[in-house]
């Protein structure tokens, strides 16, 4: 394992104004491997004076940036899309030994960074032509005509679960739109990501326009009130998102938010079974569960509840589960130590309420941060099992007499990001799928996201969108000029 030690054994790891520095930070980063708890590295941790620092190379760096052209921007984010696939042996590496990932996984999210920096310089491209739309008023006497600019330097901040893949969904759409960044990265998981910063330094990217810092909450906090940010882009939890938005609200500061999920997955009476399990199980059982989009709730008609649930139960019950070099590994270990004790005591507290577990229900006896994959039978539904983001590998289940109880079971949470139906019929497949209330919907296939499709929530799942042209129009403002003729 020596492809990704490069990138491991860090000096500097604060990326500001075109280049590597020292962060300031009086704390260091442990950064560990949940597969068996060692540490593979102690990462400097960047302060408040630091995110300062960064603003302003940001704010300094916005003017020569949004003036250049948008075809210009496109060629700095296809070198970004190269930048990462000629790395892919170390960035898949590193990513199994910092988040757990197996290595299809790892290399699945190494395949979705790159895919997004190209697919955003190829509407960057388009930028320039599309500008200055024309309007035509009603009476002829004006006209108009219609522009999207940039909004200016912003603040992204990433979660730990899928680094590479969230950083670049927010740093492409932004650089593409013609605005400056830092990036925030997670304080678990913070060595993938800063290859961005050698990437820039690779692609001669202007010094400012993207800067990374890896910090705790003081960073995270530092972001929110920097004067310089016109937008905060925020990726996480909503307890945090919720104090983002406190944040930003003095300054009535636009905001994106992708925040958590209880999404549900239905299962109606015509569905194949084995196409349900293997929608099931991609549902709730890849990254670990470690997934805002979770389907983490099992809805199932009563008459294929049985077969379903039996041939759900064996799978699960399969599943091969192990550190991320081991052949056989189907799913690894939780991220983190804190997510890993929470899952625990959650655990604990299911047994104690007498839960019937079907599979799993605790920690493994091994090494490292391990759970079992986890199934609970018919869950109250005022149970914390069902209505709670767990984020890890815990499926709740229920049984309802029909498609109406069905919806109206999927719908009966404060979340809204994601939701899946699986069913024989197409065609009433996708009658479900238009009356739930989520931003996306899978019909019959495992979760898949693609760049141009749309990312995002309703209800308590977050504020606007990103990926697809929704992304890049989040970081655009757009202005209306009219002129007598």
């Amino acid at each position: 394992m020596n492809a990704a030690q490069d990138l491991i054994e860090r000096r500097k790891t604060l990326f500001v104004d075109g280049g590597w520095r020292a962060a300031s930070g009086a704390s260091r980063l442990v950064v560990t491997d949940p597969a068996d708890k060692t540490v593979i590295a102690e990462v400097p941790a960047s302060g408040v004076g630091d995110i300062a620092r960064a603003a302003q190379a940001a704010a300094r760096a916005w003017g020569d940036w949004k003036a250049r052209t948008s075809a210009e921007r496109a060629g700095y984010l296809r070198g970004f899309a190269e930048g990462l696939r000629a790395r892919r042996a170390a960035l898949v590496e590193l990513q199994m030994r910092n988040n757990g990932k197996p290595r299809v996984e790892a290399e699945i999210d190494l395949d979705d960074a790159a895919a997004t920096f190209d697919y955003y310089a190829g509407l960057a491209e388009g930028i320039d032509a599309a500008q200055d739309a024309p309007v035509a008023h009603a009476g002829g006497v004006h006209r108009g005509r219609v522009r999207h600019e940039p909004l200016g330097p912003v603040g992204l901040i990433v979660p730990w679960n899928f680094p590479l893949v969230t950083s670049a969904w927010k740093i492409a759409p932004a650089l593409a739109a013609g605005c400056t960044a830092v990036l925030k990265l997670s304080e678990a998981t913070p060595l993938a990501e800063l290859v961005y910063g050698d990437i820039s330094m690779e692609v001669g990217l202007p010094p400012g326009v993207l800067n990374i810092a890896a910090g705790r909450a003081e960073a995270g906090i530092a972001v929110t009130a920097a004067p310089e940010f016109r937008k905060v882009s925020f990726t996480g939890s909503n307890m945090i998102g919720s104090q983002v938005m406190a944040a930003l609200a003095p300054r009535c500061l636009p905001l994106s938010l992708e925040l958590g999920g209880k999404s549900a997955i239905v299962v109606l009476d015509d569905a194949d079974v084995e196409r349900a399990v293997d929608c099931i199980i991609g549902g709730i059982f890849f990254n670990a569960g470690q997934i805002c989009s979770a389907t983490s709730r099992l809805i199932m008609e009563h008459d294929i509840a049985p077969r379903l649930t039996e041939a759900l139960v064996e799978r699960t019950r399969a599943l091969q589960v192990g550190g991320p070099f081991e052949d056989s590994t189907e799913m690894g270990p939780i991220t983190t130590e804190a997510q890993f004790e929470r899952l625990r005591e959650t655990l604990a507290r299911a047994r104690s309420a007498e839960l019937e577990v079907l599979a799993g229900g605790d920690a493994l006896d091994r090494e490292g941060r391990f759970i079992a994959p986890t199934i609970f039978r018919d869950v109250p539904h005022a149970d914390p099992v069902w209505t709670e983001e767990l984020f890890g590998p815990v499926l709740a289940t229920a049984t309802v007499a029909n498609t109406e109880e069905a919806v109206a079971l999927a719908n009966a949470t404060r979340f809204g990001l994601v939701g899946s139906v699986v069913s024989g019929d197409p065609e009433r497949a996708d009658a479900v799928a238009d009356r739930l209330e989520a931003g996306q919907v899978w019909v019959n296939t495992p979760q898949v996201v693609y760049p141009d499709s749309a990312w995002g929530g309703f209800k308590q799942s977050g504020i606007g969108r990103e990926l697809g042209p929704w992304g890049l129009a989040a970081y655009q403002g757009v202005k209306h000029i009219l002129r007598e003729n």
